[in-house]
């Protein structure tokens, strides 16, 4: 008919029934998928960090978040070294990752208690898909017998499950030493077999991974703030809470203009000459600390946020101040082994690590408002220090 829409012919040849191909330097849809629900978990546990957290608190956070991060590093190196798999069977390892993560996150706050069997099988599950995943990506690089991958993910896998069914004292020790296993094999195979492994990575996805990652993590952040502003609609709330958005947007400037601009650089460097040891600190245990460092500021802005005229509890302080130290020590960590010179990165790093320890007891002594406006003027000016450095470079040429 004259006014029939017009027919796609790709669909119209029968295209539609073949799967799309995979482009493995980017980042698939389905890993970005996965990382909302990873990230649910790590909200989960960043409730417990609000208000006034002692050390206890923050260790549970820690405990609880590590085991689950080395799955999301994991998952991710493994996707990354396996450039042949399909989306479809992308796809499927995501959505069986996705369900033990879901399940990981509904534990989570019961985890050290009547729900430490939710969380050790949802764990156990998750090094399950790892160990098929792993074995997929061996059987097409070695003929050697996998004895490695079936200790590092069966091994570990058996004590998680094994945990689900011990008493809560005996689970967290099965824990910690299906922890140190992978850790210690990790760093191990590091040295004898980066060849066989970290060797082999694809720099553009690790790079675009992970500071999609903190994307994510920072979305959190701002979710979080709305969501306290919200419950709590008052001047001095949301005076708060435009502070706590500046925070955090003066952290993303800083991560995305001058963390991920040297990412991929870095890391063919490391790569460059063999540097598997700083390759594996820079995507694995650094980002690890960054993003602690950004859940304990959410989270103390969180505490912030309804009580804006009172002074800081001393733990929701050692959060602001410890969690902005800690992101800017491991930026600059980063920075040094991705090769920036000392001369460089030490100013703007001591200077803005002393300042924020520092606001770690000056929170005690003035309004939670005052604390985020002084955390705001110290991030202001060392963005604004290292923008007149940055320009002053490039005026001056290499």
């Amino acid at each position: 008919m004259e006014n029939d829409p017009p027919v796609n012919n790709s669909l119209a040849s029968g295209e539609w029934t073949h799967e799309a191909a995979r482009n493995p330097r980017r980042v698939h849809w389905m890993e970005l998928f996965f990382d909302l629900v990873f990230v649910a978990f790590v909200g989960q546990l960043a409730h417990g960090i609000h208000g006034d957290p002692g050390w206890a608190e923050f260790g549970t956070f820690v405990l609880l978040f590590f085991p689950a991060w080395w799955a999301w590093v994991n998952l991710a190196s493994v996707v990354n070294l396996l450039p042949g798999l399909s989306s479809r069977a992308l796809g499927l390892a995501m959505l069986a990752a996705m369900g033990a993560a879901s399940i990981m996150a509904a534990a989570a706050p019961g985890a050290f208690g009547e729900r430490a069997w939710a969380f050790s099988l949802a764990n156990a599950a998750m090094r399950v898909v790892l160990l098929v995943l792993w074995l997929y990506q061996h059987r097409g690089h070695s003929d050697d017998t996998p004895w490695r991958i079936w200790i590092y993910n069966g091994g570990t896998a058996v004590l998680w499950l094994v945990a689900a069914f011990a008493p809560l004292h005996v689970a967290v020790v099965l824990w910690a030493t299906s922890i140190v296993v992978e850790v210690g094999m990790v760093l191990l195979g590091g040295r004898l077999w980066a060849d066989r492994g970290i060797g082999d990575i694809n720099i553009e996805h690790a790079s675009e991974r992970l500071g999609l990652f903190v994307i994510i993590v920072l979305g959190e952040s701002v979710f979080t703030i709305v969501s306290e502003v919200s419950d709590d609609w008052a001047p001095g709330a949301g005076l708060a809470g435009a502070l706590g958005f500046l925070i955090v947007a003066l952290l993303g400037w800083a991560f995305f203009q001058y963390g991920t601009a040297t990412l991929s650089a870095g890391l063919e460097r490391l790569h460059a000459r063999s540097d598997f040891a700083g390759m594996l600190q820079t995507t694995l245990f650094c980002p690890f600390l960054l993003v602690v460092g950004l859940t304990v500021i959410a989270g103390a802005i969180a505490t912030a946020i309804p009580r804006p005229f009172n002074p800081l509890p001393l733990g929701s302080g050692t959060s602001l101040g410890g969690g902005l130290a800690l992101f800017y020590a491991c930026t600059a960590i980063v920075s040094l082994r991705y090769g920036q010179p000392a001369r460089t990165v030490l100013p703007w790093a001591v200077s803005t690590v002393v300042g924020a320890v520092v606001l770690i007891p000056v929170s005690a002594l003035v309004s939670g408002a005052v604390s985020l406006v002084l955390a705001v003027v110290l991030l202001v000016l060392v963005t604004t220090y290292v923008e007149i450095q940055r320009r002053r470079r490039k005026a001056h040429g290499p």
